[in-house]
């Protein structure tokens, strides 16, 4: 018997060699990877423990409330909302406000804050379907025009009469264009004012959401899709997003804020709330953010006092976005803040809270 080893062949010398590449390959990639994130897990300590935050004992999160509601949406989507009541009970406007894409009633965190000090008006939050404590939409990807029933539900619901103001930021405003669109008879009758905060009344492509040029063309044709592949892999992606926390971070920093170095503070905070919003919900409202175009429902708005503000840095929802609100709404105010971006009610709370106070004392 012949102790001759069998050959091996050709094929078989050929697939070791490519997985040898392939693994190799990986090794790099794996290092380089390492790599990368020790260094963004670095900058990111760095400005955490960057000394002169004011907000570094700031106890962001859950505020007092008098009372709080779980509203069921038109599409059976369960909100949850809460309610803080004026010290002395007034004639003055109910403040609704309402939140953008990925945050949550948090967003409003300093403005509750000055309010409820004040003591003088009651105010309205909620979370928007699939953000924070509220549940997810029925319906597969999500509606702006949805999210205008959904704040019709909570408006009925939380503010069955007496005046209000709606105060949106960022999808928020565009949810306020939704609801004015389908529920035009609210505005001048109940509707007695309304603020809308770095927002966009426009094609959200146009601003290519707050990416660089060439990432958003290549990335905009695919957002039809991305609903399903969240629904496929959106726990592992999440899971992915889990493990780079340090690089959400970096670039919550970098899209969310105008000044190049905010309070590492607020940019957590901001960044949790992302955090906490699923990728499918995320992606399932990409598709009708691509597709916002509402300045025709800006016309019921032309019959109360209408406040815009916006960041001069914001990348999200530029400057240009604000002013061609304003043509549309001559009488309205445009409020610019300097050097603030996209979260401008928390980056610039001060300079928000005046614009605000001053509009609200404006309004009967």
């Amino acid at each position: 018997m012949s102790n001759a080893q069998p050959r091996r062949s050709t094929t078989s010398r050929s697939r070791a060699k490519k997985v040898g590449i392939v693994g190799a390959v990986i090794g790099v990639a794996a290092a380089g990877l390492a790599a990368a994130v020790a260094t963004e897990r670095a900058i990111v300590r760095r400005s955490v423990t960057a000394p002169g935050d004011p907000y570094a004992n700031e106890p962001f999160g859950d505020q007092p409330f008098d009372a709080e509601l779980t509203v069921t949406a038109a599409d059976g989507a369960e909100l949850h909302v809460e309610i803080v009541e004026p010290r002395a009970p007034g004639d003055r406007p109910t403040i609704v406000f309402v939140h953008g894409y990925a945050l949550d009633m948090g967003t409003f965190y300093f403005q509750r804050k000055a309010i409820a000090e004040q003591g003088d008006h009651r105010m309205v939050f909620y979370d928007q379907p699939g953000h924070g404590r509220s549940g997810l939409l029925d319906s597969g990807d999500y509606d702006i025009a949805a999210l205008g029933r959904s704040l019709a539900a909570v408006l009925d619901a939380a503010v069955p009469e007496g005046p209000i103001v709606l105060v949106g930021h960022s999808m928020g405003g565009m949810t306020i264009m939704a609801f004015a669109e389908h529920y035009p008879q609210w505005f001048g009758d109940r509707v007695t004012g309304v603020a809308l905060i770095s927002t966009s009344a426009s094609l959200i492509d146009k601003t290519k959401i707050g990416l660089p040029t060439l990432l958003a063309r290549a990335s905009a044709p695919f957002f039809p899709v991305w609903g399903g592949a969240a629904r496929i892999g959106g726990g592992a992606i999440d899971r992915a997003r889990l493990a780079a926390s340090d690089l959400a971070w970096l670039l919550t920093r970098r899209y969310g804020f105008g000044d190049p170095r905010p309070s590492a503070s607020l940019v957590t905070f901001v960044e949790e709330m992302n955090s906490k919003t699923s990728i499918e919900t995320l992606t399932k409202y990409l598709r009708t953010l691509y597709t916002h175009n509402r300045f025709p429902a800006l016309t019921p708005l032309r019959g109360v006092p209408v406040l815009v503000i916006v960041g001069t840095k914001d990348y999200l929802t530029p400057v240009a976005h604000s002013e061609e609100i304003l043509k549309y709404l001559p009488e309205a105010k445009l409020v610019k803040i300097d050097n603030s971006g996209h979260v401008v009610m928390l980056e610039r709370s001060d300079e928000v809270n005046a614009a605000l106070d001053a509009f609200l004392a404006e309004i009967p």
